[in-house]
């Protein structure tokens, strides 16, 4: 059978996640309109009978202004080292920029590298020929692809490319498997998820969230979870007047969880300030960054 490793790269906001999720036919990664939401490396294992492809969704590359901008970063050029091969997503939807330009400076390809134009559905035909233009001029791909992860366009295509280029190989997972994390990482995503997409400007992305415990022997499963933020009035907002924001983002996300697990969950969040946690090299590595 033919196998290999798959990096998903490109900025933030790309729609490299949306792919992911796609391809593999469920919720790896999660997705929200804000920048900068993958922030670990997920690995997303697509099977079919002849192949194994292990897809790594990395987190959108930028100029990092933090700690854990530069882990962020690190995460995505590993992963390209590691690979079998690249796929480089780009957003059709948005002109050439700085963040482009950023990239054409710092991102270099030892491996076969393929190109795919995402949100194909909201540019025209000027904008997306000045794309491909600048970026095959760059990279010289093997493959360049259009697509729409939210519709599934092109995604056939992309995996039939995928497998064209790579090589017989070992079978490095079991065809049950979907994903590398483990159920606290999941969990843990599905809460930040919800954040993000409650709260508004800096708050969610000055806050994570760590899972202290979860017991699947009970019933309910019992989890205990940490929202963790850098300031005190940051902890107000995510807890919200008499309560609100917080009980509605643990709704939301015990509903995700209950649905993931198809059993009943009991969700406990508390919000704990840890001051500029972000520049802490001790804290995030505590966090698995």
């Amino acid at each position: 059978m033919k196998s290999g490793f798959v990096a998903l790269v490109g900025r933030s906001n790309v729609g490299k996640s949306t792919i992911l999720n796609r391809i593999i036919g469920k919720k790896i990664s999660i997705v929200t309109p804000k920048s900068q939401t993958t922030r670990n490396s997920i690995q997303g294992i697509y099977n079919s009978e002849d192949c194994q492809i292990v897809f790594v969704d990395t987190p959108g590359i930028h100029k990092p202004k933090s700690e854990l901008g530069i882990k962020m970063d690190k995460q995505s050029y590993s992963s390209i080292r590691d690979c079998d091969l690249a796929v480089f997503v780009v957003d059709a939807s948005k002109e050439f920029n700085e963040g482009d330009e950023y990239l054409f400076e710092h991102l270099k390809f030892d491996c076969n590298l393929m190109i795919v134009f995402n949100k194909i559905d909201e540019t025209n035909i000027e904008l997306i020929n000045d794309l491909k233009k600048r970026y095959i001029d760059h990279y010289n791909p093997i493959e360049v692809l259009e697509t729409c992860g939210l519709d599934g366009f092109g995604i056939e295509e992309l995996i039939s490319k995928i497998k064209n280029h790579l090589e017989e190989g070992p079978q490095y997972y079991d065809v049950t498997t979907t994903t590398d994390k483990d159920l606290s990482f999941r969990v843990q995503e599905i809460i930040r998820e919800k954040m993000l997409l409650l709260l508004k400007e800096e708050v969610p992305h000055s806050s994570t969230v760590k899972c202290e415990l979860i017991n699947t022997d009970e019933f309910p499963i019992n989890i205990f979870a940490k929202i963790i933020v850098e300031k005190e009035s940051q902890k107000g907002i995510v807890i919200g007047a008499k309560g609100k924001m917080i009980k509605r983002i643990g709704t939301l996300a015990r509903q995700d969880i209950e649905k993931m697990l198809g059993k009943h969950v009991n969700l406990q969040l508390i919000v704990q300030v840890v001051e500029n946690w972000r520049n802490s090299s001790r804290f995030l590595v505590d966090l698995g960054l």
